[in-house]
């Protein structure tokens, strides 16, 4: 995929665009939002397997033709 040398130069143009500073901040907050977005599709994979069954609210006519 990517060799030493590709990695390298892509770490050296993003610490002189936004600074030695600001790189640190930016990984960490790139690695929350990657951890949020596993969670969250992880939650939707179990949510949506093939026993599940639609969600109602109580009270709720699923089936206007019948009334149940």
């Amino acid at each position: 995929m990517f060799g030493v040398t590709e990695i390298a130069i892509v770490l050296i143009v993003a610490i002189l665009i936004l600074g030695a500073r600001k790189l640190p901040e930016l990984a960490r907050s790139l690695g929350k939002s990657a951890r949020i977005l596993k969670s969250e599709a992880n939650a939707m994979k179990n949510d949506a397997g093939p026993a599940a069954e639609p969600r109602t609210v109580p009270g709720e006519v699923t089936d206007r033709r019948t009334g149940h």
